[in-house]
C-alpha cells in the first residue's frame, strides 16, 4: 500500500511540476529558415496531380467529396484567390502549416520536460525530417492532417500533465477542425482514447469538461458528417480501396516508417518510446507509445499508408531528444541532423532539374507527378485540333483520373480546350456532359485501362501522351484516344463511369 501510494506521490509531482522556459530565438530560426527553403523551391517542376483536383474541388464548394472533407480544398481556393494559381501561390499554406508543425514539435518536447536545448534539437529534427519537408513542398490534405495530429497530441499532454479538464475545450476544437480535413483523424481520437483506458492516468476522464470537449468537436465535425451520411459514407469506399491494394503498404509499413522520417532519426525515436514507457518523471505520457503500437496495428492490418503513423512518431521523436542530447557528442548530433537535411532535401524537394529528376522519384513518386502537366495538355490539345472544327461543339474530353481532368481545367484554355470531364473521385459529381454533347469523344486513359475505351464506339489511337521529360510517372502511362458518339445518352452511361 505504501508502495502505490508513493507512486502516486510520483506521478502527481511529476505532471505539477512547472515547464522549462521556452527556445523562443532558437526555435524561430528554425521555423524561418524551413520557410525560406521551402518558399524558395516551391516554384520549381509544377503542380501536383491533387494540388490541380483541390483547386477544381474549391471552385465547387460542398461540405464535403468523395474523398475527402472540405477544408483542403477551401484553403487550395483562398490562397490561389489572394495570391494567384500558380505553385508558388498555392503552396504559400503547405509552407504555414508545416513551419506550424515543427514548433508544435518542439513545444512536445517542451511539455516532456525538455528544456532549451533539447526543444531546439527537436525542432532541428522535425525540420529537417523526410515527411515535413515532403508535405511542406505540397499542399495536400496530409499537410494539414499532421498538424492537426501534433495539435491535439500537444493539447493531450497538456491536459495529462496538468489534470486540468478545460484542456478537453481546445481538445475538442482541434479534432473538430482537424475532422473538417480528413475523417482518418477519428482513428487518432480512438488510439489515444483506448490507450488512456488501458494505462491511465485515466483521473482526467472524471470531468465535466469531457463531454462539452467531446460535443463541440460533433458540432464542428457535423457539416461534413452530416454531408458524409446523406450520401453513404463514401470515405469509406475509398478507404476499403486502399485496404484492398494494401499489400505493399503492410510489407513497406516499418521501412517507409524508418525513411519517411530518416533513419538517422531511428535511434531518437525509438529512445523516446523507451522514455515515455520507463521514465516516471512523465509517467502520465506512457499512452503515447500504446497509441504507436495499437495504430501500428490497425494500419498494418487494413492496409493503410504508412504516413498516418508518422505524427505520432514525431511526438516520440520529440521525446528521445532529451536522451540522445545526453549522450551523444554535438558534433555527432549536428552532423547527423545534417546529413538527414540534405538527404531528404534532395528526395523531397525539387532541387534537381526535371531531367535528373529520375533518382528522387524512384524514391518518392511524388516528385513526378509535379512533372509534365503543360506538356500533358499541349498532347491533348493536338489531339482535339484533329476532330473536325465542324463537330467539336459537341465533342467531350472525357479523362480517365481527376488529375487529367484538373490539368486540362488549368492549362486548356490557352489551347482552346473545353473542360474535361471524367468519373473519378468527385469529378463524377460535377459530370456528367449534356445529353446533347453527341459528337466526337477524346478519350485519355492508362493504356492498360481498356474498360473505358469499350464503353464507346469507333475508337481509335492517337498515341501515347508527351510530357516532354523522361520520367515515370502516372501522366505518362495514358494514350489518347478518338471515339465516335457514346451509344448511349450520357446520363445512361456515367455511373458505369464512376471509379474511387
Amino acid at each position: 500500500m505504501e508502495r502505490s501510494d508513493t507512486k502516486s506521490r510520483e506521478e502527481g509531482d511529476s505532471r505539477l511540476r512547472g515547464l522549462p522556459s521556452v527556445a523562443a530565438g532558437p526555435i524561430a530560426a528554425v521555423a524561418a529558415s524551413l520557410a525560406v527553403l521551402l518558399t524558395a523551391l516551391s516554384g520549381r517542376y509544377g503542380f501536383h496531380r491533387d494540388e490541380l483536383y483541390f483547386m477544381v474541388a474549391g471552385d465547387h464548394p460542398d461540405w464535403g467529396y468523395v474523398d475527402q472533407p472540405p477544408l483542403t480544398p477551401l484553403l487550395a481556393r483562398a490562397s490561389t484567390a489572394l495570391l494567384g494559381d500558380t505553385p508558388a501561390a498555392l503552396r504559400v499554406v503547405a509552407t504555414i502549416l508545416c513551419v506550424a508543425s515543427v514548433v508544435t514539435v518542439a513545444l512536445i518536447a517542451r511539455e516532456l520536460g525538455g528544456d532549451r536545448r533539447v526543444q531546439s534539437v527537436a525542432a532541428c529534427c522535425a525540420a529537417a525530417s523526410g515527411i515535413v519537408l515532403g508535405l511542406g513542398h505540397l499542399l495536400a490534405t496530409a499537410t494539414f492532417d499532421m498538424l492537426a495530429w501534433l495539435v491535439i497530441s500537444l493539447l493531450v499532454l497538456r491536459l495529462l500533465r496538468t489534470g486540468d479538464g478545460r484542456w478537453f475545450v481546445a481538445i475538442g476544437v482541434a479534432v473538430g477542425v482537424g475532422m473538417e480535413n480528413k475523417q482518418l483523424l477519428g482513428l487518432l481520437v480512438v488510439t489515444l482514447f483506448l490507450a488512456l483506458l488501458l494505462v491511465g492516468p485515466r483521473d482526467v476522464l472524471r470531468t465535466r469538461w469531457l463531454p462539452i470537449g467531446a460535443l463541440i468537436a460533433l458540432v464542428i465535425a457535423a457539416p461534413n458528417l452530416i454531408w458524409s451520411a446523406a450520401n453513404g459514407w463514401p470515405q469509406f469506399a475509398v478507404a476499403a480501396g486502399i485496404s484492398e491494394d494494401g499489400a505493399d503498404d503492410r510489407v513497406m509499413l516499418l521501412p517507409l516508417l524508418i525513411a519517411q522520417l530518416s533513419p538517422l532519426f531511428l535511434p531518437i525515436w525509438v529512445a523516446g518510446l523507451v522514455r515515455l514507457w520507463r521514465d516516471p518523471s512523465i509517467r502520465w505520457a506512457r499512452l503515447i507509445p500504446v497509441a504507436t503500437v495499437l495504430l501500428v496495428a490497425v494500419v498494418q492490418f487494413t492496409g493503410g499508408k504508412s504516413y498516418y503513423v508518422l505524427p505520432l512518431l514525431m511526438v516520440s521523436m520529440a521525446a528521445g531528444v532529451a536522451p540522445v542530447v545526453g549522450r551523444v557528442r554535438p558534433r555527432v548530433l549536428v552532423a547527423g541532423i545534417a546529413v538527414a537535411a540534405a538527404v531528404n532535401v534532395v528526395i523531397g524537394l525539387p532541387v534537381l532539374p526535371p531531367a535528373a529528376a529520375r533518382f528522387p522519384n524512384a524514391l518518392n513518386a511524388e516528385v513526378g507527378e509535379q512533372i509534365g502537366w503543360p506538356e500533358f495538355v499541349r498532347s491533348v490539345a493536338d489531339a482535339w485540333h484533329r476532330i473536325p472544327e465542324a463537330d467539336r461543339a459537341r465533342a467531350v474530353i472525357f479523362a480517365q483520373n481527376y488529375g487529367e481532368a484538373a490539368a486540362i481545367a488549368r492549362y486548356g484554355p490557352q489551347h482552346g480546350l473545353p473542360a474535361a470531364y471524367s468519373g473519378h473521385m468527385s469529378y463524377a459529381d460535377w459530370g456528367p456532359p449534356p445529353d446533347g454533347a453527341d459528337g466526337p469523344v477524346l478519350l485519355v486513359h492508362a493504356a492498360e485501362n481498356r474498360r473505358i475505351p469499350a464503353r464507346f464506339t469507333d475508337c481509335r489511337l492517337v498515341g501515347p501522351v508527351d510530357i516532354g521529360h523522361d520520367i515515370d510517372n502516372q501522366v505518362s502511362e495514358n494514350v489518347i484516344r478518338i471515339c465516335g458518339p457514346a451509344p448511349v445518352p450520357w446520363s445512361a452511361l456515367w455511373p458505369s463511369l464512376r471509379t474511387t
